[in-house]
This record gives C-alpha cells, structure tokens and sequence, in this order.
C-alpha cells in the first residue's frame, strides 16, 4: 500500500494494493434498491417504500446517461473500504475527496485495464454524478428527507502527449460520506462480490449479507418482497424465473439459497451461511448412514435368529 500525505488533506493520495482492502459497504444502500440492475441504459425511475411505510427511496435518472448501476456502485465501495482503512490508521481528517489513478481502481474492484475499461469508467463516474436520490433514510423530526447525488464532483487526468489515463479524483457528496465515516454503518463484504457477473446476483448477495448476516438458521424473504428489495424493474413473472434461475445456479459468496415458502404458503427463498448449510447437509448424510447400518444389523440380527432357530429345527428332527 502506498500513500503520499499532501497540505492539502482533502487531496490525500491513497492508492491500496490489490486485494489489501477488506471490502465494506453501507447497510443502508445495501438493503434497498439504489441501482440499476441491468447494464443497458435505465431511465425508469425505481420507486421503493418499506412495508410499514417508514423507508422510501426513489431514484431518477437523466436521460443522457442513464442511472448508476450496481457495476458502479463498486466505486463507491471502494471509496468506503479506502476511507475505512485511512480510519483504521488513525486518520482524523477524512476526505471526501480521493485521488488515486485509473488503473489502481480499476485493479482494485477487479477489472480489466483496456482502453475500453477507461471509458466505461468515466461513463460510471458521470452516472453517479447525475443519478438522483430522494430518500426518507435517516430522517429526524427535523429533517424528514434528504436528496443527493453520489458523487458531488470528479476528475480524470489523461497524459497531454499519450492521452493515456494518469490520475482521477472523485469527490463524495455528504450523505454517502456522512454514511461512510459512521463507522456502525459498515459492513464487510466478502471480496468474490466483484466477481458476479449478474445484477440479480449482486443485489440479492447485498441483501443476504445485510439480513442474514451471521445467524444461525439463515434468513427467509418473501419473493415479492426481494422483487421489491432489489429495484428490478422486471415483471413479476419474469422476476420469478430470472430468481429460480440464480437460486439454482447458487453461486452466491458466503450463502447458499433455496426455495421454500412461508407458513402461509408464499413462495420465498432461504440465504444460509454456506458454512452452517454444509455442516447441516453432512450431519443429514451422516443420520442417514447410520439409519442405514441401524437396519443393516436390524436385518443381520433377524437373519441370524432365522438361521438359529432352523438349526434348533434340524436337531430336534
């Protein structure tokens, strides 16, 4: 890891080693719907509220660049992990601005490093920028909704005679930063989360870590409900198939997922800790190994007392 202080503290250059930054996210964007799902421009606005009523996000978009998408939310990710590790350090002037380079970001969520990968990254940096929230999350008696962007502001320094990308900086509006440095608002996330090539994938990733956590037995959701949770702007119908398809494929990092229902018989999927799931899957093959010797010497013991009693026959003849 390197880092260069600098006067000026908002400019500090905070550049990680790849695969040094334990992965954090704020719960409170990972439980609700913020991004779009899909990589094709969405300009349909996501409208959510909580069932008791309390928690609403609605999200719009411009009709240039399209809303922000779960792929780019893996900035800010990495500006939460960053500014995170800076506080683990003893730091005590956090940023909300971050210099690093293209390609040290780019490696850090995992990308690749083509000039096309450039490109995709201004086009993410401009869709938090425009992308537009409106949310009733953490509203006080004063203050009953709050509206921001993701990013206030950005940078993207090219070479002037290779026009080859150099540095970047990316200014965080106050409410993700606000977010970021309340420490008791992080999670960890596990680092294969970059790694989901499927928006589903990513959003019901982000909600399991969120509700199941670490609890014994795993967590149940409704699936009209993760419809809701996850901001997908598909029908229910298709919804459904593209969540069996995922729940089938589980490739999830960390939980295993299944169908069930509820006791009212609504369809609903199980997020287990993958690790409880596994201890659980062996101990039933171990109850069913030894049902099975149980009546392997059930049926030795009957055909010894079978076999005894017609030697007791052939001697009494």
């Amino acid at each position: 890891m390197s880092k260069r202080r600098d006067p000026n503290p908002e400019f500090d250059l905070f550049i990680p080693a790849l695969g040094d930054l334990p992965l954090k996210d704020q719960r409170e964007v990972m439980e609700r719907p913020f991004f779009s799902l899909q990589k094709r421009k969405r300009l349909k606005p996501i409208e959510y509220q909580s069932p008791d009523g309390e928690a609403w996000v609605r999200v719009q978009a411009i009709a240039e660049y399209g809303m922000a998408t779960i792929w780019d939310a893996d900035i800010l990710i990495w500006a939460a992990s960053t500014l995170n590790r800076m506080k683990q350090e003893g730091v005590n002037d956090l940023p909300r601005t971050l210099t690093t380079t293209p390609y040290d970001l780019l490696r850090a969520i995992k990308r690749s490093t083509g000039g096309r990968d450039y490109q995709e990254l201004q086009a993410a940096l401009l869709r938090l920028q425009t992308t537009s929230i409106t949310t009733s999350i953490r509203a006080t008696k004063r203050r009953q909704k709050a509206g921001f962007n993701w990013l206030d502001s950005w940078t993207f320094d090219t070479d002037a005679e290779t026009e080859q990308p150099r540095g970047m900086t990316l200014t965080l509006s106050d409410w993700v930063y606000d977010g970021i440095v309340n420490e008791k608002s992080l999670l960890t996330m596990h680092p294969d989360y970059f790694l989901l090539s499927g928006g589903l994938e990513r959003a019901l990733y982000r909600i399991a870590r969120k509700h199941a956590g670490l609890q014994r037995g795993g967590w149940v959701c409704r699936v009209e409900v993760l419809h809701d949770k996850t901001g997908s702007d598909a029908q229910p119908k298709e919804f459904n198939r593209m969540l069996r398809r995922v729940v089938e494929a589980d490739q999830l990092p960390e939980y295993g997922m299944k169908l069930t229902e509820t006791a009212d018989k609504s369809p609903a999927v199980q997020f287990r800790l993958r690790g409880e799931a596994e201890a659980l899957v062996f101990a039933e093959k171990m109850r069913e190994a030894e049902a099975s010797r149980e009546r392997f010497a059930a049926e030795r013991r009957h055909a010894n007392e079978v076999d005894a009693r017609m030697d007791r026959l052939a001697k009494q003849r």
